[in-house]
């Protein structure tokens, strides 16, 4: 079974040489999109198409990158996204628009915003946040 995946947004991501714009290009205005209570948008990092080393990577590992990657960029929070609660405190530990962050694949809902994959996570499932989202994999 084939699974068919936004191959032209993954591409434009993988082979850019700054892929924060990639993602931000790629999913476009975010104008008319309204996130709902603590939820967090991001955008799924897709790690390059060759390797440091030299490595041509082959599609199909390409493409798991939407499906297990773990990193990504934060696009657009919702209105209670990191707002201390009576039930968990940030302490003032928040995910900003434009931040690479780190979660947990299972606690995400997978989905496409002009062909772009993405993911929507709660604010408490935001792991952590890195400066190079090359380091987590």
């Amino acid at each position: 079974m084939s699974v068919v995946v936004p191959h032209k947004a993954i591409s434009r991501i993988a082979s850019a040489t700054n892929p924060r714009e990639a993602i931000t290009d790629a999913v476009g205005d975010l104008s008319g999109v309204r996130l709902l209570g603590d939820m967090v948008l991001i955008g799924t990092y897709i790690r390059p198409e060759t390797t440091k080393g030299g490595i041509i990577r082959p599609d199909v590992n390409v493409q798991e990158d939407v499906w297990q990657g773990k990193v990504g960029l934060v696009l657009k929070l919702a209105p209670d996204a990191f707002k201390d609660t009576t039930e968990y405190s940030f302490g003032g530990n928040v995910a900003q628009v434009g931040d690479w962050c780190v979660y947990k694949v299972g606690d995400a809902w997978s989905i496409e915003i002009n062909g772009c994959p993405c993911r929507i996570v709660r604010d408490v499932n935001v792991r952590m946040i890195v400066q190079d989202p090359s380091i987590v994999f």
